[in-house]
C-alpha cells in the first residue's frame, strides 16, 4: 500500500480515479492528479515528524480526502488508525489512546470537538490536523501538503521501499459487538494479497466505477479502496448525506456497488409493497422467470418465450424500476458484513441488478469467501477466494488460514492466542457447514447461541432475518437464554409505519404508533407468518413493541447497521423480564 498511488499514477495516469462532490456539481480527479496530490501531502507529514511505525488516526466521513490522506500515510511507513465518524469522545479516546496515535486527522471542527475533550487522556497525541475549515491555528492537509511541496523526495522514496509486506499497514479496532474495541492489526502484505486475488477474479476493471458510501474506518471499504486503486478504475464518493444515495446512484451510474444487507433489504421492501395480495403469486411467477432468463442468458442459452414475456412484463412495472434505483449500469453488487436473505438475492437477480453475497472479517483483511457470476449459490457466503483455506471444526466453528488473516490484535496477545491457534488457524467464531461443492453457508455466531431452560440450542439471527423482511419492522432481537421459549423485541421501520399512519389517519409519531392495537396485530401477522417456517421450540411466543428504533448514536447498532446483541440484552433487561411475567 505505501507505493499504490505512485504505482497506479505510473500504470493508469489518465484513469480517473476518482469523482467527488464539489459545490453543487463532480469533480474528476486522474491517477497522475491523485499522484500529485498524495507526494507533497506525504512529504509535509515526514516534516512535521511522523515516522515508520508511528500511528495516525483519521477520523472522517468517507470522502475523497480520507483516500488522499490514507495513501500518504501509508506512503510514510506509518500506521493507519481509523476510527468511525459517529464514535463518541470516549470512543475516540480509547482508539487513539490504545494505538498511542501521535497524529489525529480529522473532518472538521464538530471532530476536532471530540478530539480535545479528550485530549488530556491522550499523551501519545502531538498533532491534530484537519480537513475542513481553518482549524483556528490547527494545521490542515492543505498546508501539510504546502510544507512538503519542496520537500526533497528521496526521503520520501526511501520510507516506501523500507516498508515490507510483514509491516502493519492498519490497525483498525473492531466495532465491539462486545466488549471493548479490540486493535486489528492488518498487513501490506494483507491488503497485496487482496489486489492479487480480486485482479485474478477479474471482478472489477478500468472503466468500472464504484460508488462508495460505506465507511473507510470498515474493512469492507478498506479493501474496496485498494482494489479499486489497483486496477484502475473509479471510485464515486458519496457526498456525506445518507438520504441522498438513491439520487447519487442516478449520477454516479456505478458498475459495481459494495454494501451491506440493510441497503438491499429495504429497497425489497420497497419493491415487495407494490404488490398487492392477489398478485402474490404472480410476483413469485415474474421472479421465477427471471432467475431462469438470467442463467440462461449467462450460460449463452437461449430463454423461453414464457420467461421473456413473463419478465418483459415484470420489467414494465418493477425490474425495470429496480435497476434505475441502482444508476441503470450496474454489473453486480457485492453484499457483505451480515447475512442476506436468499429471495432478496433471487429477487435482484431477477431484475437484472444481481448481488452476490461475500464474507470475511476485520482480521481477514474483508477477505473469505465470495459467490461469483459464474459460481454462486443463493442463501450459501459462495466458496473461498484464491489462496484462501477454510475448513469447518469439530464443534462447527468455521476456520481459516492463510496470508489474508490479520497479523496480531494490537496490545493484546493472550486475545491473539485465543484466536489463531499453533498451526496457523484463525478461528472465526461463526457456525457453518460447507456443501460438496465447496458452497459455505453460515448458521450463525457461537457466541450468539440462546440454549433455552429445556436445554435446546437456538441461534436467532435466521428468525430475526426473516422479520426485518416486513415492510413494518426495522429490527428484531430474539431472547431466550435460560428461558422457557423466545421472545422478542422489535422496533418499527418508520419509512413504512408513518406513511400507514397517515393513510389510516393515526398518530404518525413512533412512539405512539407502539401502542395501537392496529399495529400490533400488523406485528402479530408478521410474527406469526415468520414463525410458521421454524419448528416450535423456536417460535417467538411473545413480544413488545419498542417506542424507539435501535442506532448507532444510542449504541445499539455498529456502523454497518450490524446488531450488538450484548448491550441490547443488557440495556433491555427489565423488558426481557417483563415479556416473560
Amino acid at each position: 500500500m505505501a507505493s499504490l498511488a505512485d504505482d497506479a499514477a505510473a500504470r493508469y495516469p489518465d484513469h480517473v480515479a476518482a469523482r467527488h462532490r464539489s459545490g453543487d456539481g463532480w469533480t474528476g480527479t486522474t491517477y497522475a492528479q491523485l499522484g500529485e496530490m498524495v507526494r507533497p501531502l506525504a512529504k509535509g507529514l515526514l516534516r512535521a515528524g511522523v515516522g515508520p511505525g508511528d500511528r495516525v488516526c483519521i477520523l472522517s466521513n468517507t470522502r475523497f480526502e480520507w483516500t488522499v490522506a490514507n495513501l500518504a500515510v501509508s506512503a510514510t511507513g506509518a500506521i493507519v488508525v481509523p476510527i468511525y465518524p459517529t464514535s463518541s469522545p470516549d470512543e475516540c479516546q480509547w482508539v487513539a489512546g490504545d494505538s498511542g496515535a501521535r497524529m489525529v486527522i480529522a473532518e472538521d471542527a464538530n471532530q476536532v470537538a471530540k478530539i480535545e475533550t479528550v485530549r488530556d487522556g491522550l499523551p501519545a497525541l502531538e498533532h491534530v490536523v484537519l480537513i475542513d475549515g481553518d482549524g483556528s491555528g490547527l494545521p490542515t492537509l492543505d498546508s501539510l501538503a504546502a510544507d512538503g511541496q519542496d520537500h526533497d523526495d528521496s526521503e520520501l522514496r526511501a520510507r516506501i521501499d523500507a516498508v515490507t509486506l510483514d509491516d502493519p499497514y492498519l490497525i483498525i479496532y473492531t466495532s465491539g459487538t462486545t466488549g471493548r474495541p479490540k486493535g486489528v492489526v492488518l498487513t501490506h502484505g494483507g491488503f497485496a494479497e487482496g489486489r492479487r486475488i480480486v485482479t485474478e477474479l477479474g471482478l472489477v476493471g478500468p472503466g468500472d466505477v464504484v460508488y462508495l458510501y460505506l465507511p473507510l474506518a470498515h474493512v469492507f471499504a478498506q479493501l474496496i479502496q485498494a482494489d479499486v486503486l489497483e486496477v484502475g478504475a473509479t471510485i464515486g464518493y458519496f457526498g456525506g448525506d445518507t438520504t441522498q444515495i438513491v439520487s447519487e446512484l442516478s449520477v454516479v451510474k456505478p458498475t459495481v456497488l459494495p454494501s451491506v444487507p440493510r441497503i438491499f433489504e429495504k429497497i425489497y421492501t420497497m419493491a415487495t409493497q407494490m404488490v398487492t395480495d392477489d398478485a402474490r403469486d404472480d410476483f413469485q411467477r415474474a421472479v421465477d422467470a427471471g432467475v431462469r432468463l438470467r442463467e440462461a442468458e449467462h450460460r449463452g442459452d437461449e430463454p423461453s418465450e414464457a420467461d421473456k414475456q413473463t419478465v418483459a412484463a415484470a420489467d414494465e412495472v418493477m425490474f425495470g424500476l429496480v435497476r434505475s434505483l441502482f444508476g441503470g449500469e450496474l454489473k453486480f453488487a457485492i453484499s457483505g458484513a451480515a447475512p442476506i436473505a436468499p429471495e432478496i438475492l433471487r429477487f435482484f437477480y431477477a431484475a437484472g441488478a444481481p448481488v452476490y453475497e461475500g464474507w470475511g472479517m476485520t482480521e481477514t483483511s474483508s477477505l473469505g469467501t465470495i459467490n461469483l457470476p459464474d459460481a454462486y449459490k443463493f442463501g450459501t457466503i459462495g466458496r473461498p477466494q484464491p489462496g484462501v483455506e477454510m475448513k469447518i471444526a469439530d464443534d462447527g466453528e468455521i476456520l481459516i488460514r492463510g496470508p489474508v488473516v490479520f497479523k496480531e490484535y494490537w496490545n493484546n496477545p493472550a486475545a491473539t492466542a485465543e484466536t489463531i491457534d499453533h498451526d496457523g488457524w484463525m478461528h472465526t467464531g461463526d457456525l457453518g457447514h460447507v456443501d460438496d461443492e465447496g458452497y459455505f453457508t453460515i448458521t450463525g455466531r457461537k457466541k450468539d447461541i440462546i440454549i433455552t431452560a429445556g436445554g435446546k440450542n437456538l441461534t436467532p439471527a435466521n428468525l430475526e432475518g426473516d422479520l426485518r423482511q416486513s415492510p413494518w419492522i426495522s429490527q428484531a432481537v430474539m431472547y431466550a437464554d435460560r428461558r422457557p421459549y423466545p421472545v422478542a423485541l422489535i422496533t418499527l421501520d418508520p419509512e413504512t409505519i408513518v406513511p400507514w399512519a397517515e393513510g389510516q389517519g393515526l398518530p404518525t409519531d413512533i412512539a405512539s404508533l407502539a401502542d395501537r392495537d392496529e399495529v400490533r396485530a400488523m406485528i402479530q401477522s408478521e410474527v406469526d407468518r415468520v414463525n410458521a417456517n421454524y419448528a416450535k421450540v423456536e417460535q417467538i411466543k411473545r413480544f413488545r413493541i419498542l417506542d424507539h428504533d435501535f442506532s448507532q448514536e444510542t449504541g445499539e447498532l455498529t456502523p454497518t447497521l450490524k446488531l450488538k446483541r450484548n448491550v441490547v440484552y443488557r440495556e433491555y433487561v427489565a423488558d426481557f423480564d417483563e415479556l416473560y411475567e
